[in-house]
């Protein structure tokens, strides 16, 4: 799939549009699943090669899982259940996978071995495996347990009160798993609110956390019962058509059942600040919040993006530099320092490949500045092995003078198989 070029849109993007289950949501459910006791069914599973990868390695840990296009029945048998495998655990290309593992092998009596991917070998996993320590399980890796491989021996764990040096809900989750492990009450403090996803799910299986502002109390002991997840659309996936909406003359389109999480709708908050034309329509919860979007083409203008509403879309910000790029004046992004520990250094990504097409863009320590509003050209452009900025410099592709041939475009496929046929349908509809 190297090299891919995409046809230039006649109309705009119209029509509607169900975004594949959020990735998030979707690993959560296996692991909850597979430590839980009983029966749990996953409806609108993301079959993707990450979440496809979390399958693999509770597999290997003797949690019996089924595959039913896009649903997943795990018959689990508790905490207990897992069993030491006699395999590696091979993450792929999985950050959270790798990190919310560890949180549940920190307590399990046995040993396990993580491995993953080029990229996973150089994302920094002390941030995790330091807080998980303090709880007595003994890790180790390369650089004292900074890197994969990873080595976990898991036994009898006692609660801790933590305070994160930086905003990650991967961090807070692998803490929290561990901490329902634990032998008393485990604390921890974020700088600032991130993704919630795990803390709602611990109460969808009947469990219970506590949120005081920005710390969260997490009971241990706590024994799960399985249930029924449904997964909702991939609101980090759905805004990439809602910034191609936004940016492509003649657009109209409506994203249908999108996860509308508190702790995720900076995407939403960031359009309507640069003054796009976009309504939610919020219709169901089903343990997660969800609704519609409708987006038009706007007029968006520049604006600053910073401090707390980074961690709400930190994974949507290759495509808001995009989307800076077609507002007028300067946009500005800061405290966006964890875009360098993604499957690729971010910041650096998307500046250069953006540059590559014309943009007017910048990296700064924390974050980039874009002005705009600028024309941009075609050429030839590489995902740099990263699902997101693969998708990003696909959707400035709609709007570039000539064509753009992206480089290593299978690397989508991690969150987002049906892309390119989803982008497609939105194309040729009117």
């Amino acid at each position: 799939m190297a090299d891919r070029r995409l046809a230039k849109p006649k109309n705009g993007l119209n029509g509607e549009l169900h975004v594949p289950g959020d990735k998030s949501i979707s690993h959560r459910a296996v692991m909850f699943g597979s430590i839980a006791e009983g029966k749990t069914t996953i409806h609108n599973f993301l079959m993707g090669e990450d979440c496809l990868s979390t399958i693999s390695c509770f597999r290997k840990l003797g949690v019996d899982i089924s595959l039913m296009e896009d649903e997943v029945i795990i018959n689990g048998k508790g905490w207990s259940g897992l069993i030491e495998p006699k395999e590696i655990l091979d993450v792929g290309n999985s950050g959270t996978t790798t990190r919310l593992i560890m949180g549940i092998l920190a307590g399990r009596p046995f040993h396990s071995v993580l491995i993953g991917d080029e990229s996973i070998a150089r994302r920094p996993m002390k941030r995790v495996t330091d807080p998980l320590k303090l709880f007595g399980t003994h890790i180790d890796g390369r650089n004292g347990g900074d890197f994969t491989p990873l080595t976990i021996r898991g036994g009898s764990l006692k609660g801790i009160q933590y305070e994160l040096p930086i905003a990650s809900a991967q961090v807070k989750s692998a803490i929290v798993l561990a901490g329902l492990q634990a032998e008393g009450r485990t604390e921890i403090i974020e700088p600032q609110k991130t993704r919630n996803h795990t803390e709602k799910m611990i109460v969808e299986f009947g469990g219970s956390v506590e949120r005081e502002e920005k710390t969260i109390k997490v009971l241990g002991g706590q024994s799960l019962k399985g249930t029924e997840v449904f997964v909702p659309g991939d609101i980090s996936s759905a805004a990439f058509f809602m910034v191609a909406a936004a940016i492509v003359p003649g657009s109209n389109v409506i994203l249908k059942n999108v996860g509308l999480n508190e702790t995720r709708i900076g995407i939403i908050e960031v359009l309507e600040k640069m003054g796009a034309t976009i309504e939610v329509l919020e219709h169901s919860k089903q343990g997660e919040p969800i609704g519609d979007i409708h987006i038009v083409t706007s007029e968006l203008k520049g604006i600053e993006i910073a401090g707390d509403l980074i961690p709400s879309l930190i994974d949507e910000i290759p495509v808001i530099a995009l989307l800076a790029t077609q507002a007028i004046g300067t946009t500005t992004i800061k405290n966006a320092e964890e875009l360098k520990v993604k499957e690729t250094n971010r910041i650096d990504a998307i500046v250069a490949e953006l540059k590559k097409l014309g943009a007017s863009i910048r990296a700064t320590d924390d974050g980039m500045i874009i002005e705009g509003k600028t024309s941009l050209n075609g050429g030839n452009v590489h995902s740099w092995g990263d699902h997101r900025i693969g998708m990003t410099l696909a959707i400035a592709s709609l709007i570039t003078k000539t064509d753009v041939y992206l480089e290593n475009a299978e690397a989508i496929n991690i969150s987002y198989p049906q892309f390119f046929k989803d982008l497609e349908q939105l194309l040729i509809s009117k």
